[in-house]
């Protein structure tokens, strides 16, 4: 994800996107047609991630009601899904699958850092757009190196860049403990928030890494706990952010807590954990979140919820997973909408690379996205915010990711 997890943003109105625009002439690329737009994905409906299998639930619902409408621009979607069980090994079998048999005009959000990256080189030397990658992994926003590749997701670094502006304004003589996954993506935050430290990364105390083999994480917050650190930075997925914040419960250790965006889900993460054991856990969100007051009568949340309602009534409206399900599925369609009758992958990517203050259903006020053909970034704003016992309340200014480099 690996994420993913957080309530995301864009989602677009319907009416705008759904009107079809005069192009002079039609071009098509393999899994394009006249009457149709061959899209795919490999998802977690099973194994270690699979609280995210949710997300590709909610965006085939939201491919559904688009075509209910007459698809775009008179074209409907066929959104193939494939579970790869977040097992990266499958996932080249599942993407191989994809394009070579299913014939797919792009591939759209594989759910991810290991995945994506197990498939990131046989995507770019074909040619097809690897769009919308659900991953914050530094190397999926690197137009020089992987012109085919855009994350959707906020880069790793980035976040933890705004993490340690946090830390060190807020807990400047913090003894620092990490937990972090054994890949691209806890790398990532590692790196960006020792980066982002500078000469106060003496801060941190240890670090404990964890293999998304292991059945529990229990050993490393043991070790973690040892340390004597008073601020714990939690660099997980669901499953092993519910087993961390439980653990620290278990073991009465209450230090501060900041959990990276991926593990923030209530009801997949902190409802398995226990809501009073979260309690006070701080992290980021770039996105409005169904269970805050302050959105009730909002437009953007009441077509999302009558969207969740009527098209995925057995999915948790109140979730991340779907608010991201949601924004990843509309802003598909507002790139291929945008894209005309010129369907070709090279089409897509430039669609999908000059994204101009484009703000969706979901997006916190301020924040709105645009790309360029050197900035692949999709999501870079952030805003603090912190679990209350029943929901993550935002609090500081809208923040965006300044650093720049050592």
């Amino acid at each position: 994800m690996n994420y993913v997890g957080s309530s995301a943003i864009v989602a677009f109105t319907l009416g705008a996107l759904l009107s079809c625009p005069a192009f002079a002439q039609k071009k098509y690329d393999t899994g394009a047609t006249d009457t149709e737009i061959k899209i795919g994905q490999t998802i977690p409906l099973s194994g270690p991630a699979s609280a995210y299998g949710g997300i590709g639930k909610v965006q085939a619902a939201y491919i559904r009601m688009i075509n209910e409408r007459g698809g775009i621009n008179g074209r409907k979607v066929n959104l193939i899904q494939y579970d790869d069980a977040y097992n990266p090994p499958k996932t080249v079998e599942q993407v191989r699958k994809l394009v070579e048999d299913d014939e797919i005009l792009t591939t759209f959000q594989i759910i991810g850092t290991p995945p994506n990256a197990a498939v990131q080189k046989y995507l770019n030397d074909k040619k097809i757009p690897q769009l919308l990658a659900s991953t914050g992994a530094t190397r999926f926003t690197d137009p020089k190196n992987f012109p085919w590749t855009i994350a959707f997701n906020p880069n790793y670094q980035s976040e933890a860049h705004i993490y340690a502006k946090y830390i060190l304004a807020n807990y400047p003589g913090a003894k620092i403990a990490i937990l972090y996954q054994n890949d691209d993506l806890g790398k990532d935050y590692v790196k960006g928030l020792k980066d982002a430290l500078g000469a106060k990364a003496s801060m941190i105390v240890a670090e404990a890494p964890y293999e998304l083999s292991d059945p529990t994480v229990d050993a490393q917050m043991v070790k973690l706990k040892s340390s004597g650190a008073d601020l714990f930075y939690d660099i997980t997925t669901p499953k092993f952010g519910a087993q961390a914040i439980k653990k620290a419960a278990e073991l009465g250790w209450k230090p501060v807590h900041i959990l990276d965006i991926n593990a923030t889900p209530v009801s997949q993460t902190l409802v398995p954990a226990g809501l009073e054991n979260a309690k006070g856990i701080i992290s980021v969100n770039y996105g409005k979140d169904p269970l805050d007051p302050q959105w009730a009568n909002d437009d953007g949340m009441k077509r999302y919820k009558a969207f969740m309602a009527k098209y995925a009534p057995d999915q948790d409206a109140n979730s991340g997973i779907a608010t991201y399900g949601y924004s990843t599925a509309a802003l598909l369609v507002q790139i291929l909408q945008n894209c005309g009758d010129d369907l070709t992958r090279a089409n897509i990517m430039k669609q999908a690379t000059s994204l101009k203050n484009v703000v969706g259903d979901l997006a916190l006020p301020g924040m709105s996205v645009s790309t360029g053909p050197n900035d692949y970034r999709i999501n870079k704003q952030f805003q603090m915010m912190k679990f209350d016992g029943t929901r993550w309340v935002l609090f500081g200014p809208i923040q965006t990711d300044d650093f720049k480099g050592l």
